[in-house]
């Protein structure tokens, strides 16, 4: 039965109610995260070790929840698109500052980045630093190694420049390597909602792009993600 909404008034309330979303994670879910980090900061002197261990697991888990709703917003700002124009951004700048972010974020990884980053521009739009940060951070979380080991590069390829994102975790079987992008995907039992490989295709397909994966050598998986080269 019809709920008697034309198609445009329809889009209106979901755009409305995503708006709200957008809204909510924003401010209060957000918010309310941050404080449980900063009073879970507060409690370092007044426990003992076996508390350290459960005070750890907290820090880690609130740090996370901070993320997804960063991941979250962005989605958001997506679907709120109307459509995007891509400008000449530049490629190694982009690359170098999200790899210091995560890396300050899990300094228990090892980042290495091989080469020189090279000094092309991309076309994209600023949310194009929302798919490496997502890439780099889900190289970490979803890598069952000690110490995660995530190794950085980018190569100017024709019309295109490519940037590849290796990490010595389980590696992703072939018949799940397009399900990983889907909405709300977990891929290998890992923790995270995985939208935000979901984000990285949409962003990266926005652009006219392309994103995949491959097998490391000698375990683990390499993001490929491909972005056309501006002139």
């Amino acid at each position: 039965m019809s709920d008697g909404r034309g198609p445009e008034e329809r889009l209106k309330r979901q755009r409305d109610d995503l708006q709200l979303l957008n809204q909510v994670m924003r401010h209060d879910i957000r918010n309310d995260l941050q404080l449980v980090g900063a009073y879970a900061e507060l409690l370092d002197d007044h426990v003992d070790d076996e508390g350290e261990d459960y005070l750890e697991v907290i820090k880690e888990n609130t740090e996370s929840a901070v993320a997804l709703t960063t991941t979250v917003r962005e989605l958001t700002q997506v679907l709120l698109r109307d459509g995007v124009e891509p400008q000449p951004i530049a490629i190694d700048q982009v690359l170098s500052q999200q790899v210091e972010e995560v890396r300050s974020t899990y300094p228990e990884a090892v980042f290495t980045v091989e080469g020189a980053f090279p000094d092309r521009r991309v076309l994209a739009d600023e949310m194009v630093n929302s798919v490496f940060r997502n890439l780099l951070r889900n190289a970490v979380q979803h890598n069952d190694t000690t110490p995660p080991t995530i190794e950085v590069s980018a190569a100017v390829d024709a019309d295109a420049v490519e940037v590849r994102i290796a990490d010595n975790g389980p590696g992703i079987p072939a018949d799940q390597r397009d399900e990983i992008f889907g909405k709300g995907e977990k891929g290998l039992d890992s923790p995270g909602a995985g939208i935000g490989l979901y984000l990285v295709r949409s962003l990266v397909e926005l652009y006219g792009g392309s994103v995949g994966v491959e097998d490391a050598e000698p375990s683990g998986a390499v993001f490929v993600v491909r972005l056309p080269a501006a002139e």
